[in-house]
């Protein structure tokens, strides 16, 4: 994953505006949220913030 440091430090959850940080599952690229868990799936090191395509925490 690939994502300019910048735009990490200004992107947000979309369900509960916490932060989030990259984390790697599985040869998975995700960022995880620190306040509901929700993980957005990053492709083509664009990361993809909709609710719909999160996966929710177990």
């Amino acid at each position: 994953m690939n994502i300019d440091p910048q735009l990490l430090s200004i992107i947000v959850c979309p369900a509960c505006h916490g932060a989030l940080s990259p984390a790697t599952h599985g040869g998975a690229d995700e960022l995880v949220c620190q306040g509901c868990g929700n993980a957005y799936p990053v492709r083509d090191d664009i990361p993809v913030l909709l609710v719909d395509e999160a996966r929710k925490p177990a």
